[in-house]
């Protein structure tokens, strides 16, 4: 028998993504955007980047408005990491834009998790979904 997570996962929208960008195409489209030159641009991001290692290292949180907050983090071993948070504005403006990105199993968008698992029941009498 199927797990009901294993058939959620299975029918569950998600985005085929693409090739991350990394700072210079990020700089370049700014620039495209804006008055601030690809160059200067890149400067800034190191600048961002600087700050944050600083500000973590002191024991602070850095927020970039718009953008998100970075949070220093240790664990039991004694090993510094960094969590973020992201904007709130940001997931509101991607959910308003229209997505253009390729997206797998869109055709489930909008389904509860009852009506997928009577789908993998459907296609898949063979291993239903255990109750």
């Amino acid at each position: 028998m199927a797990s009901r997570i294993s058939a959620l996962n299975h029918y569950r929208p998600m985005i085929e993504y693409g090739t991350t960008l990394g700072w210079h195409e990020v700089a370049k489209f700014i620039s495209r955007e804006s008055t601030v030159s690809a160059i200067d641009m890149i400067a800034i991001l190191e600048g961002i980047h600087s700050a944050i290692i600083f500000f973590s290292g002191d024991g602070r949180g850095v927020r970039l408005e718009g953008l998100g907050t970075y949070l220093p983090q240790i664990n039991y071993k004694g090993e510094f990491s960094l969590s973020y948070r992201p904007d709130p504005r940001l997931k509101d403006a991607l959910n308003a834009s229209n997505f253009s990105g390729k997206l797998i199993n869109k055709r489930y968008i909008g389904m509860s998790s009852e009506q997928i698992v009577a789908l993998w029941n459907r296609e898949h009498p063979e291993d239903p979904v255990e109750e």
